[in-house]
């Protein structure tokens, strides 16, 4: 490659996701790279509620944008855990506010490093976790009925 010719980046297949109807208020989440989830009412044992699956992923988004900053300062073997709570307003059908905690054991760091690895973190979950920022931007959501 010279200076004059662009870079390639690699491109990435998407993902196809899609639930399937496997009985009363019950389905079965699908991605096109084989993982599977069970998806229903709250009153259904062994499964996720949507909103279960939307808090999770908001979970998993800031775990997953935190990993770096603190593999590179604890090491690749730290332990965390992100709560994440939040209850519905079932008059609107919306979850007003979502609360999460990150728990991250940063006792073997000095007060100020442990300040600063802090600091690090909340940026980096606040440029990179693409859920966390979805929710706080708002989004479009299209929907089609497609009759077959």
């Amino acid at each position: 490659m010279t200076a004059t010719e662009p870079a390639t980046t690699e491109q990435h297949a998407t993902t196809e996701l899609w639930v399937q109807r496997t009985g009363s208020r019950r389905y079965t989440g699908h991605s096109s790279r084989g993982a599977e989830v069970l998806i229903g009412s709250q009153d259904v044992e062994g499964v996720f509620t949507p909103g279960e699956l939307l808090k999770i992923a908001l979970a998993a988004c800031t775990g997953m944008s935190s990993d770096k900053p603190l593999s590179r300062r604890l090491g690749d073997d730290y332990d965390a855990t992100v709560r994440v709570s939040g209850d519905a307003d079932r008059d609107k059908e919306v979850y007003p506010s979502l609360s999460e905690v990150l728990e991250v054991d940063l006792s073997e760091l000095d007060p100020e490093a442990a300040k600063r690895l802090l600091v690090v973190v909340e940026r980096a979950v606040d440029a990179v976790c693409t859920v966390g920022r979805t929710l706080k931007a708002g989004t479009a959501v299209d929907l089609r009925i497609d009759p077959e």
